[in-house]
C-alpha cells in the first residue's frame, strides 16, 4: 500500500486542514512547476506568515513605512533552506553562510489579481535573488503564475523588465529599514535564472527531507504499530 493510500491519510485528509508546510504538496512536476502557498499579496499593508507550529497565517509586523510588497509573496511546500541550500551559496558568493531555517521564499508574477493571501498557486520559477540576511542565504525564487496572461509565457529572469526587477530588488533591500537607517541587513548579491533557480528549489528539497524526514512515512508507522 503507498504511504499516500493509508487508512491515516484519508481520515486526515477528510477530518483536518493539512499543514501548508508539511502537509501540501510542492507539485509532481516540480522544479518545473511549483504549487506554492501565497501569505502576502500586493494590497496587503500587514506582513502575514504561516505560523511554523499551527500552520496559520499570522501578523508578523505592518509593513514598514512605504514598503508594499510588488508581487505575491509565499513559499514552497516541503523545503527548508538548510546545510544543501547554505552550501550553494557560499560557493557562488565566497561568504561562509547558513540556511536561515526557513522554507524557501517565492516571489510570483502576476497580472490578475488575488485579493488575499491563504491560497494555494501553481507557479513556473525563472529565476531568483541571491539574498544574504545577517550571515544566512535567503534566497528568493522569482516565478510567474501558471497561465497567467500577460507573464505566464515567460520562462527565464532575462524576460523581466529591469524596473520591475528593481522593484522586487528595492522591496527586498529595504523592507527591514527604518526611516533613519544607514546601513542594511540583507544585500543582494546575484541575480539568476531559471537553471540556477532549480538547483536552489531541489537543494531546498534535499534540505527538508535531512531535517524533516518523510512524515508521511513516519507517521503512518506511528500508525501502524498503535493498531
Amino acid at each position: 500500500m503507498s504511504t499516500s493510500a493509508h487508512p491515516l491519510w484519508k481520515l486526515l485528509g477528510t477530518l483536518y486542514k493539512a499543514h501548508p508546510w508539511h502537509g501540501v504538496s510542492a507539485g509532481k512536476n516540480a522544479p518545473d512547476i511549483l504549487q506554492c502557498f501565497i501569505e502576502v499579496v500586493p494590497s496587503d499593508t500587514l506582513k502575514y506568515e504561516v505560523d511554523k507550529v499551527s500552520g496559520y497565517l499570522k501578523v508578523d509586523r505592518p509593513q514598514k513605512y512605504s514598503n508594499i510588497c510588488p508581487a505575491l509573496y509565499g513559499f514552497v511546500p516541503q523545503t527548508y533552506c538548510g546545510e544543501g541550500v547554505a552550501a550553494f551559496s557560499s560557493a557562488k558568493t565566497g561568504m561562509e553562510l547558513e540556511g536561515d531555517g526557513d522554507p524557501l521564499d517565492v516571489c510570483i508574477l502576476s497580472e490578475r489579481l488575488i485579493a488575499h493571501g491563504n491560497v494555494l498557486a501553481e507557479c513556473i520559477p525563472i529565476g531568483g535573488f541571491r539574498m544574504i540576511d545577517k550571515g544566512e542565504a535567503d534566497d528568493k525564487i522569482i516565478a510567474v503564475l501558471k497561465q497567467d496572461p500577460v507573464y505566464g509565457g515567460w520562462r527565464d529572469i532575462g524576460q523581466v523588465p529591469e524596473p520591475m526587477l528593481n522593484r522586487l530588488r528595492h522591496y527586498f533591500l529595504t523592507y527591514k529599514m527604518a526611516p533613519d537607517s544607514t546601513s542594511n541587513v540583507c544585500k543582494i548579491t546575484h541575480t539568476y535564472g531559471r537553471e540556477e533557480a532549480h538547483q536552489v528549489i531541489q537543494r531546498s528539497f534535499e534540505d527538508y527531507q535531512s531535517r524533516f524526514g518523510n512524515i508521511e512515512e513516519i507517521l503512518s508507522a506511528a500508525f501502524s504499530v498503535m493498531k
